[in-house]
C-alpha cells in the first residue's frame, strides 16, 4: 500500500510558496499509505530531477525550483525491495530515444520477473516490482500514449502509474488502484493523489480554497496532460491472470470481510492490501482470529512480495 500525488501548473499563476506548501501537505497526508520512503521528481532545464529517501515525508524537506511546472511524488510501504537501498524507492528514472522521464507506481505487480525473461529485458539491481514498467517503456523507445498502453497491457497486478516526461507532460495510468484528479481552471492547475481524502486534507492545509472540479477517470484510462493544460484520454485493457479466475466467486466473500473486519480491529485498507499482494479471503479471515498471523503477514509483505 503506497500513495502517489503531485501537480501540473500550466498557467504559471500559482506562487512557488503555494506549490511547495501543497507538495509538503500532500506528502504528509499520503503517509497514511506508507512511511518507509518518500520521493518526488520534477523537470529542471529539460532534465529529470529526483529526490527520494528512506524516511517518512514529515521528516523531509521536498525542494524544487520556483519555476517548476510539475511534480510527481510517492510515499512507500515496502512490499518488494528494501527501502534501505534508495534505488528501490520511487520515483524511478528512465530514458527512451527522445525523452527522459520519471515514474511512480502504487500497487503490486505479479509478473515482473516473468516479463523480464519473456521480453529479454536486462537484469538490474533494482528489486522493486514497479521498475519493470520503466524497462518496458525504455524497450518501446517512445514515451507516448501508444507505448504506455503497451506497457500497461503487458502487466498483471494492481496499479496506478504517474509518469512525468522531460517536457512536463504528465501521464496518469489508471489501473485497479484508486486515483483522484482535481482541475482548478482559473489557476491553471491540476492536482492529484491516490485517495480523495489525502487530496482534500492537503488542499485544506495548504490553503487552496479555489473552485475546482474532479476529472473523471476509470480503470483502463490513460490521461495525458500537456504542459499547456490540454488533457486527452486514451484507453487500455487490463490483463487478466490466473489470480482473477476465481475473482467472481470471491467477490461476495471479500465484501463480507470488508463489512465486519472492523469488529476485529482491522482496517479495510489493510484487508485490501493483503488481497492485493495475493492472500486469499479465507486466509485473511483466519488472521482476524489470530493477530499473530496478521502481524506475520505484514512482516512478510515488508520483506518480500508474496508473489
Amino acid at each position: 500500500m503506497c500513495a502517489v500525488f503531485g501537480f501540473l501548473d500550466y498557467k504559471n499563476k500559482v506562487k512557488s510558496k503555494q506549490k511547495k506548501a501543497l507538495i509538503k501537505e500532500l506528502s504528509i497526508a499520503a503517509e497514511e499509505r506508507g512511511t518507509d520512503a518518500t520521493g518526488i521528481a520534477y523537470i529542471k532545464n529539460g532534465d529529470v530531477m529526483t529526490f527520494k529517501k528512506a524516511s517518512p515525508a514529515h521528516k523531509l524537506k521536498l525542494y524544487f525550483p520556483a519555476e517548476t511546472k510539475a511534480v510527481i511524488g510517492h510515499t512507500r510501504m515496502t512490499t518488494q525491495g528494501s527501502e534501505k537501498w534508495n534505488y528501490n524507492n520511487h520515483p524511478f528514472e528512465g530514458k527512451t530515444k527522445e525523452h527522459a522521464f520519471a515514474l511512480a507506481h502504487n500497487g503490486v505487480l505479479w509478473n515482473d520477473r516473468q516479463l523480464r525473461c519473456l521480453e529479454n529485458l536486462p537484469q538490474t539491481k533494482i528489486e522493486t516490482d514497479s521498475y519493470i514498467a520503466v524497462q518496458l517503456l525504455e524497450q518501446g523507445k517512445q514515451l507516448n500514449a501508444e507505448n504506455i498502453k503497451r506497457m500497461a497491457e503487458l502487466l498483471e497486478g494492481s496499479f496506478v502509474f504517474t509518469i512525468l516526461r522531460d517536457d512536463n507532460t504528465l501521464f496518469l495510468v489508471k489501473g485497479s488502484n484508486p486515483l483522484t484528479l482535481y482541475h482548478f481552471p482559473k489557476l491553471g492547475l491540476y492536482v492529484y493523489a491516490s485517495m480523495k481524502s489525502i487530496l482534500n486534507k492537503a488542499l485544506k492545509k495548504s490553503g487552496f480554497a479555489y473552485d475546482f472540479y474532479e476529472v473523471d477517470s476509470s480503470e483502463g484510462d490513460i490521461l495525458a496532460i500537456t504542459p499547456d493544460g490540454e488533457i486527452k484520454k486514451f484507453l487500455f485493457e487490463m490483463k487478466m491472470d490466473s489470480r482473477y479466475f476465481y475473482e467472481d466467486l470471491d467477490d461476495a466473500y471479500e465484501e463480507t470481510l470488508m463489512e465486519y473486519c472492523g469488529l476485529f480491529g482491522v482496517d479495510e485498507s489493510d484487508v485490501r492490501f493483503l488481497l492485493d499482494i495475493g492472500y486469499q479471503a479465507e486466509e485473511i479471515e483466519e488472521m482476524f482470529m489470530d493477530t499473530k498471523l496478521l502481524e506475520e503477514a505484514f512482516h512478510e509483505a515488508k520483506t518480500h512480495s508474496k508473489c
